[in-house]
C-alpha cells in the first residue's frame, strides 16, 4: 500500500485522533487519549507531518515542537494496522529534513518504557540520555494510591489518581508503593 507523507491539515483532526489512540492503546501511554490535537502556539510549518493511506485516512503522524536550538517530537505514532511498513521511519526521515534545513542542532524524543518504541528509537539513531520517572497513583488498582501520593486531602475531596514525576533515584521507594511507574526516557540526536 503506498502512503503520503504531508503535513497535517485541520481536517485530519478526526483521523489523527483515532490513529494516536489506537496506536497508544497497547503501549505504557494507553490512557494519555485526547479529545482534540494540541493547537500549536505558533505555525509549525513541515513540522506536523501524517503519513495518509489512499484514502485519505491518517495511518501515521509525527508532531514536533521548536524551542530555541531544539526540536522535540511530541507525538509519533502508526496506527497498528500500519506498523511495521517503515511509516514511523518516513516520518522521522521528513521531520529531520526539515528540521536541518531550519538549522537545529538537537532533535529529541522523551518516551516510556516500552521495548519496542525504546528498540525502534534506538534503531533509527537516537542516542538516550536523560531519564525521569512518571509515577501514577490510581484508586482502581489500590484504593489508596491517590492518598499516598498527595500530603494532605481537602476536607469533602478525595483524589482518585493523581500522575507525577520523580527522579530516577526514588524508583525503588516507589515501586514499593505504587502499582505503575514508568521510566520516561529522553532520546536525542543531531538531525
Amino acid at each position: 500500500m503506498t502512503h503520503t507523507i504531508r503535513e497535517f491539515t485541520a481536517a485530519d483532526e478526526r483521523s489523527w485522533l483515532r490513529c494516536r489512540v489506537l496506536s497508544f492503546l497497547t503501549t505504557p501511554y494507553f490512557d494519555n487519549v485526547l479529545p482534540a490535537k494540541p493547537v500549536a502556539a505558533a505555525p509549525r510549518p513541515g513540522l506536523d507531518l501524517v503519513a495518509v493511506a489512499p484514502d485519505g485516512t491518517v495511518v501515521g503522524i509525527m508532531d514536533t515542537t521548536i524551542e530555541g536550538d531544539l526540536a522535540t517530537i511530541d507525538t509519533v505514532a502508526v496506527h497498528p494496522d500500519h506498523q511495521r511498513h517503515g511509516l514511523g521511519s518516513r516520518l522521522l526521515n521528513h521531520t529531520r529534513a526539515r528540521v536541518r534545513a531550519l538549522g537545529l542542532s538537537t532533535l529529541d524524543a522523551w518516551t516510556r518504557d516500552d521495548p519496542g518504541t525504546l528498540a525502534w528509537y534506538r534503531a533509527v539513531g537516537f542516542a538516550e540520555s536523560d531519564h525521569y520517572l512518571h509515577v501514577h497513583a490510581d484508586y482502581r488498582d489500590d484504593r489508596d494510591e491517590p492518598d499516598r501520593a498527595i500530603g494532605s486531602r481537602r476536607p469533602g475531596m478525595r483524589p482518585m489518581s493523581s500522575f507525577s514525576h520523580a527522579t530516577l533515584d526514588q524508583q525503588d521507594a516507589l515501586q514499593a508503593e505504587f502499582t505503575r511507574i514508568h521510566v520516561c526516557r529522553r532520546f536525542s540526536m543531531n538531525p
